[in-house]
């Protein structure tokens, strides 16, 4: 009896011990889609430190710039339409973010404060403000499948991938000028004005121009099946992976257009990562057991790192010392060094692991 109270009281004690252990900062976030779990990994011992719940069907997730936050997306496929919500300091789950109508979020990137998320069954795209608790942005795409997502830091330039349309869509923000109402609108002049020319004059004196400007949407067709993508460090550029033919296509931004389309044999291609410094890139394969290294100067494939059966998430360190690669069938995140390019150890985070994310406590 007393060695089953000792045994009662030490499950106690560890377990009080692991709750009380701060998030490290960095930490790495790794998503468990059959655990419903969120870990939070310490990169130096690689030692999970708590799991957090999260929804039914957790893809991607994004830490806030401040490192405090989490937010991860519960996809369903479209049937699904919430945003799990993580407290990394409290080391606790939050009410979750109900998006209502626009379900199927999958995409997120954090950016001036803000939440962004696609919303692929509703074809379009969003931003949720933390500090009011409401989506204050919500823009149609007309894309079949608007899966991820990049915010440039300004937040004036965004980049999707459409699966199913296999486009990619860059959107520019341009701010308004106001301008005349419509022709034949309440209000609306039958002329010029006196000794005007005619041509637009802004909004009236005292009027303010419409807040938030207006977004140029341009489509431009890729491969088959587009899905991860990464922007070049240096913003010129967005690599798409297209999962359907096994391409690569290289869009300058500049330009708008694709500059190459590599073949580079990325069939069932999930996720496509720079390193820091923009001289390779890493392309995670849900259907083949390699991740396929490609060599951004020469864009020739590098090097195929086996890591198991299939890959989806891939994280870079941002020092670029190492990747980590959710190997959903594997049920581990395996480790590269990316100075050998060999894989150097794995992490238990849970099963079927997929989005990960960096956090760093400001």
């Amino acid at each position: 009896m007393r060695l089953c109270v000792l045994a009662v009281l030490s499950a106690v004690c560890l377990s009080g011990f692991a709750s009380a252990q701060t998030t490290p900062s960095p930490a790495l976030l790794v998503l468990s889609k059959h655990d419903h779990t969120m870990a939070i990994v310490d990169p130096a011992t690689l030692q999970v430190g708590v799991r957090l719940p999260v929804g039914d069907d957790p893809h991607e997730i994004v830490a806030s710039s401040d490192g405090r936050m989490a937010y991860v997306s519960n996809y369903g496929f479209g049937s699904f339409h919430t945003l799990a919500v993580l407290d990394l300091v409290g080391q606790k789950a939050l009410p979750s973010i109900d998006l209502g109508a626009l379900s199927g979020p999958h995409g997120l990137d954090f950016q001036l404060g803000k939440v962004w998320f696609t919303a692929e069954a509703a074809k379009c795209i969003g931003r949720y403000d933390p500090a009011t608790g409401k989506i204050d942005w919500i823009l149609g795409m007309g894309q079949a499948r608007t899966h991820m997502l990049y915010v440039f830091p300004d937040g004036k330039r965004i980049v999707t991938t459409n699966v199913n349309a296999g486009t990619v869509t860059i959107l520019d923000h341009v701010e308004s000028n106001g301008g005349p109402p419509p022709p034949g609108g309440p209000g609306s002049p039958q002329g010029p004005p006196p000794g005007g020319s005619g041509a637009p004059q802004g909004p009236p004196p005292g009027m303010p121009a419409p807040p938030g400007g207006d977004w140029q949407l341009t489509n431009i067709a890729v491969g088959q099946r587009d899905e991860g993508f990464d922007i070049s460090p240096d913003g010129k550029e967005a690599w798409i992976a297209n999962s359907g033919d096994g391409t690569v296509s290289v869009i300058n931004l500049t330009a708008k257009r694709v500059a190459a389309t590599l073949n580079v044999d990325t069939k069932s291609a999930n996720r496509l990562k720079f390193t820091p410094d923009g001289k390779r890139v890493l392309i995670s394969l849900l259907g083949n057991p390699d991740v396929v290294v490609v060599n951004v100067a020469s864009h020739a494939v590098e090097k195929r790192i086996p890591v198991g059966h299939g890959a989806a998430g891939i994280l870079i360190q941002p020092d670029g010392a190492r990747a980590f690669i959710a190997c959903t069938p594997d049920n581990y995140v395996a480790i590269i060094d990316l100075k050998t390019l060999a894989v150097t150890g794995h992490i238990d985070a849970g099963g079927n692991p997929d989005g990960l994310a960096w956090a760093v406590r400001q």
